[in-house]
């Protein structure tokens, strides 16, 4: 209860930094989806915005809130993106994303947005990033286990996403997903250019030098942390 609260403290403070007549775009998981909900509550009281979902679930969850969506073709920018992460190196600002299976979309959002919003609360923080969570990495279908036997060799333990019937999971864009246990990140410029350079990896979890702000929450206050301009 403590944590949700925490939660929904920094939603709410990440939605009161759009504007009217922005362009958000909106993520995807539990938390970016407290966010959508109080952008939903605004936008009864008034507030005229865009929102460019990152998932079929949060578009979904904004058609129900009354959010008005639209491609991402039919805009030429997003002027805010609001999300959350599994974790957040709190010296950079790197983050570690993907656990609901949207990192694709959720990294061509942030990368357009002219600022991106991430919403933790204070368990997301971590000293070195995957000291808790593994990469996700999205591959295509096709020859999927020779990228998970590449994985291996960069030094992961890859394991196949599956749902609880036990079927592969497949993301919005119909591509597997492959959990990736690394360990403490200690470069993680270089490991995302080698899981990128590696055939039939569509994206992965590392999204580096993309988050202007953290929103962290906790019971009871919001810290707001921001990228260094160097």
């Amino acid at each position: 209860m403590q944590k949700e609260r925490a939660k929904e403290r920094a939603a709410h403070y990440a939605a009161s930094l759009v504007e009217d007549g922005m362009v958000v775009g909106l993520g995807s998981g539990s938390t970016a989806e407290l966010a959508v909900r109080a952008l939903g509550e605004r936008v009864r009281t008034g507030l005229r915005i865009v929102g460019v979902p990152t998932s079929r679930r949060t578009a979904a969850l904004a058609r129900r809130m009354g959010l008005k969506l639209c491609d991402p073709e039919s805009v030429d920018r997003v002027d805010l993106a609001i999300d959350g992460a599994d974790e957040v190196e709190e010296r950079s600002l790197a983050l570690l994303k993907g656990r609901g299976g949207a990192l694709v979309r959720e990294k061509l959002v942030a990368r357009a947005a002219q600022r991106l919003v991430i919403v933790v609360d204070e368990t997301k923080l971590v000293p070195c990033l995957g000291a808790r969570s593994p990469v996700p990495v999205e591959v295509v279908p096709f020859g999927w286990f020779w990228c998970a036997q590449w994985l291996k060799e960069l030094g992961g333990q890859p394991t196949l996403r599956r749902r609880p019937n036990g079927r592969p999971y497949r993301s919005d864009n119909g591509n597997l997903i492959l959990d990736v246990q690394f360990g403490q990140i200690e470069e993680p410029e270089r490991l995302d250019a080698l899981v990128k350079r590696l055939p039939g990896v569509v994206d992965h979890g590392l999204f580096l030098h993309l988050a202007d702000t953290v929103v962290v929450g906790s019971v009871n206050d919001v810290r707001v942390l921001r990228r260094s301009a160097n």
